[in-house]
């Protein structure tokens, strides 16, 4: 008979299944035929061949490696490597600090040097990550994690520069919007498959080094498919009168209480989200009803099919207008804090597992309702620079709350304060938006 988890996973899948189908499918105008030319030029002979399947191949196995490693690595840590908690909190420390670090240049190296050769870096970086992670010692352990926020900076702006570039490149610019979809809907599939996946690997082969060994061979398939599929492309250098220019728009866009607000909310949000990452397992732990190991990687993608589910959802709220963008935003939040408040002092397995898929849900509407109201207020000019700068606090607030937990289970008052951060940031939301017309 399946356990409760595995029908928990069940439920929200079937859920997924019926809003997929039951979405209204948009109908697409029909291009129309281009005229006759005796002439053709080699731009549309580019876009005419062009095709994304290269990209998705590549998307999809650097998604997958990602998050087969995301469900384990923290038992991977406790359990079989026998590190204390605070030993852990350095490492995942460590490797925000790396991140943070590095992706201050990583992109200005990438457009260079060449974006391709940073893709390929990346499988690189990250392969090595995955092995030194399985190696029960402390220094390379920490030499691991150092290359894991390396890898994630890579990961996080190298490719979606790259292929930017090559669909802008190749005349089919119009198509990044549906690339895009496409890409989030293949990210959150990946992120379901890989946490059956790694919970049969840990299954079949008795270790949770299993899904990092999995990892490595996913980021080898991708490097080849890179190597023999891509073409290299770079950035451009803007003039010195331009870029002076932009910094006087950072900083004149920066001081728009509407984007202040948002960027708090961000800062909140997603700083919360790094620490339920963090500290989900232990928390679930901590009221387990068993003495039998909780199947970490189904719980995993049960948490990524109620993102899925919620990102469907919003699809049909946006779609029938039937609130705005910032009101969406203000329940996201403030759901977010009763589902914090909940979790940090948790009373039985199963509520503490359904509060968590709450939360997932929230997320799954966070990221596209965020990303619209920023692509609102935001010009394109400077909409690097604006996210670059609302990302150093999120990483402050990660890195030092990860700093002052200790041994035990801090959790409960690592709940607490995001549950009351994140009623704070709803109610900076409303107040720089309560007199104006928000998105």
């Amino acid at each position: 008979m399946p356990d409760i988890y595995t029908l928990n996973l069940t439920a929200l899948l079937t859920l997924c299944a019926a809003l997929f189908f039951t979405s209204s499918k948009p109908k697409l105008k029909p291009k129309p035929k281009p005229k006759p030319s005796t002439s053709k030029t080699s731009k549309d002979a580019s876009s005419s061949s062009y095709s994304p399947l290269p990209f998705l191949t590549v998307y999809t196995l650097i998604m997958t490696s990602d998050w087969l490693q995301g469900p384990f690595l923290y038992p991977l840590y406790h359990d079989e490597h026998a590190l204390a908690p605070s030993l852990i909190s350095t490492l995942f420390t460590t490797g925000f600090l790396s991140g943070a670090a590095s992706g201050s240049i990583i992109g200005s190296l990438a457009d260079q040097h060449g974006r391709k050769k940073a893709c390929l870096a990346f499988c690189g970086v990250y392969a090595l990550s995955c092995i030194l992670t399985t190696i029960p010692s402390v220094p390379v352990l920490f030499a691991g994690r150092v290359l894991g926020g390396v890898g994630t900076s890579l990961l996080f702006s190298v490719f979606e520069s790259w292929m930017v570039a090559d669909v802008k490149g190749k005349g089919r610019g119009e198509e990044l919007g549906g690339l895009f979809g496409v890409m989030s809907t293949v990210n959150s599939v990946v992120a379901i498959a890989s946490g059956v996946g790694s919970e049969w690997l840990v299954g079949v082969m008795g270790t949770r080094k299993a899904p990092f060994w999995a990892g490595v061979v996913c980021l080898v398939a991708a490097a080849g498919v890179i190597a023999v599929l891509w073409d290299e492309n770079y950035g451009e250098t803007g003039a010195q009168e331009k870029e002076t220019k932009e910094k006087k728009s950072v900083w004149a866009i920066l001081s728009d209480p509407k984007v202040l607000s948002l960027g708090l909310s961000s800062t909140i949000f997603e700083g919360s989200m790094y620490l339920f990452v963090f500290f989900w397992a232990p928390a679930l732990r901590s009221v387990q009803s068993t003495t039998k190991g909780l199947p970490y990687g189904i719980i995993f993608a049960s948490f990524m099919a109620a993102t899925l589910a919620s990102s469907l959802v919003f699809g049909k709220i946006t779609a029938r207008q039937l609130v705005s963008y910032t009101n969406l935003l203000l329940g996201i939040l403030g759901t977010s804090s009763l589902c914090f408040l909940l979790s940090a002092r948790p009373r039985s397995e199963q509520s503490t597992f359904w509060v968590f898929c709450l939360f997932e849900a929230a997320v799954g509407m966070y990221f596209p309702c965020m990303g619209y109201l920023k692509g609102r207020l935001v010009d394109d000019g400077v909409r690097a620079q604006v996210y670059g700068f609302l990302r150093v606090p999120l990483n402050v607030f990660v890195v030092v709350s990860l700093l002052l937990t200790g041994d035990g289970n801090p959790f409960g008052s690592v709940f607490s304060v995001c549950s009351t951060l994140l009623l704070a940031a709803s109610g900076a939301l409303w107040a720089a938006t309560v007199n104006q017309a928000a998105p």
